[in-house]
């Protein structure tokens, strides 16, 4: 390609000014790695902008910052090196260049200057080692010195080096392989794939929360299928998320079969995420089966069952997100809630009465959109006329729980009896019966017998007190 085309590629201010901040210290600088990388992708604008210098990174951040309008302060890395400031929105991260020597026991090199070419050699992959020239003499000239361009063009993931060497160096890189095939929709070239499942065991040295990270820009791209089948060829599902891996399989009795619910989850997680981005409730369709495996059981009467598998899947979260080292907060008892009740509108579609919508209501609360959600793509069936009705039936669900919402306002319920005023009318002080009394309402509000308003639930806690032999004042 042309010298211009590249010229044109990095024209704006920041890279001119990094350009004179170079020239200005008598050393070489490039940007490399993600930016360039993305730019040839036409992937939109980029959000951090990665710069290696020939010399002291920190040296030339520091430069560019008191060449800059604004002055932007420098963070500095003294023990990586590197320096990184913020120009608009941009975080822009100076390293020097450099080449590395990795031990067996840790992910972490021992670090040391080098060359541009050393440099690129220690990138994970080929797409990743394109630089683009910040030098006056050859501005904007690409060296792509093990034809990145041409997989960026092919869609392939290939490592510069030995695959079987890069992986086992650092097997995080194991994982972002796998995430940018997933991301980008590209294919790991095969010596590179078989390199991942040899050394998959080494994932054993990288902490949870970088792989986490990494499962989350899985669970993130546009179609997570991919990443999860390639996780799952190459053996580092069964490290991560063995809750999956025993899903797996179709086991067959007196001729009744169940359906592989592996491959369904990784439907329903596609089909979940042409609906939203929310990572949490992708989490929670990847999720939503989990209980299935240990609940399974085979009843010559009614064939495969898995009786209670929302319940012991959604207390199987809790396990999976501790051992992974996930936030064990809000986000974790949502996927847990979306878990527990995601067979609940899938019942409820059959028999669209007022008490269950209302009972749905109040137990999903607020979360109630994310659940039909959820449940809506839960419908994996290849028959046409099946999956029109499902969703017609689900699309009388919904219907139907904005009815009782406007009706019976049982969202995020507050009963209207308060606890200080059935010990008023019983003259009591605090008891079992005050709470009795109060469950009682809720279940007469949610079951239909009262409306949701003071009047009807005051008359009811009369009613409840008498029969629990209280005497009203």
């Amino acid at each position: 390609m042309e010298k211009q085309f590249f010229t044109a590629a990095i024209s704006s201010e920041i890279f001119k000014i990094i350009s004179e901040a170079s020239k200005q210290l008598q050393l070489e600088s490039y940007v490399i790695g993600g930016f360039v990388r993305d730019f040839f992708l036409k992937r939109g604008t980029a959000k951090d902008i990665d710069i290696v210098a020939i010399g002291s990174g920190i040296a030339l951040a520091e430069k560019v910052a008191s060449l800059l309008p604004n002055k932007p302060k420098v963070q500095i890395f003294k023990t990586y090196g590197t320096a990184m400031l913020r120009y608009k929105d941009v975080e822009i991260e100076f390293v020097g260049a450099r080449k590395e020597s990795y031990s067996e026991e840790s992910r972490n090199p021992l670090i040391f200057e080098g060359t541009l070419q050393e440099d690129q050699n220690r990138r994970d992959f080929t797409i990743n080692a394109l630089a683009l020239s910040l030098n006056e003499a050859n501005f904007g000239a690409l060296l792509d010195p093990f034809n990145g361009m041409e997989d960026l063009e092919n869609g392939i993931i290939k490592t510069p080096l030995d695959p079987d060497i890069t992986y086992s160096d650092d097997p995080l890189r194991m994982m972002r392989a796998i995430r940018f095939a997933t991301q980008l929709n590209f294919t790991i070239e095969r010596a590179s794939l078989a390199a991942i499942a040899k050394n998959s065991q080494r994932l054993e040295i990288i902490t949870r929360e970088r792989i986490v990270d990494e499962l989350n820009k899985i669970v993130g791209a546009a179609k997570p299928s991919i990443g999860f089948l390639l996780l799952e060829q190459t053996n580092l599902l069964s490290q991560l998320l063995s809750e999956l891996i025993d899903l797996k399989g179709v086991e067959e009795v007196e001729g009744q079969k169940h359906k592989d619910n592996f491959y369904h989850t990784l439907e329903v997680v596609d089909n979940i995420s042409k609906n939203t981005s929310d990572i949490w409730l992708r989490w929670a369709a990847l999720l939503h089966d989990i209980g299935k495996a240990p609940t399974k059981r085979f009843s010559k009467k009614v064939g495969w069952t898995f009786h209670s598998h929302e319940f012991v899947g959604a207390k199987m979260v809790y396990n999976l997100f501790k051992r992974l080292r996930m936030p064990l907060n809000n986000k974790m008892k949502f996927v847990q809630k979306m878990v527990l009740l995601s067979s609940r509108p899938i019942v409820l579609a059959t028999d669209v009465t007022d008490a269950a919508v209302r009972r749905l209501v109040f137990d999903a609360g607020d979360d109630i959109n994310s659940l039909m959600t959820l449940c809506e793509a839960d419908i994996t069936t290849k028959n046409l006329k099946k999956f029109k009705r499902y969703h017609q039936n689900f699309e009388l669900v919904r219907i139907k729980i904005k009815e009782v919402e406007e009706r019976d306002q049982v969202r995020n319920f507050q009963s209207p009896i308060t606890g200080e005023e059935i010990m008023k009318a019983f003259n009591l002080k605090p008891c079992r019966e005050i709470g009795q009394i109060k469950e009682a309402i809720k279940e007469a509000i949610l079951d239909g017998q009262i409306l949701n308003e003071k009047e009807a639930s005051y008359d009811f806690m009369i009613e409840k007190g008498l029969e629990l032999g209280l005497k009203y004042n």
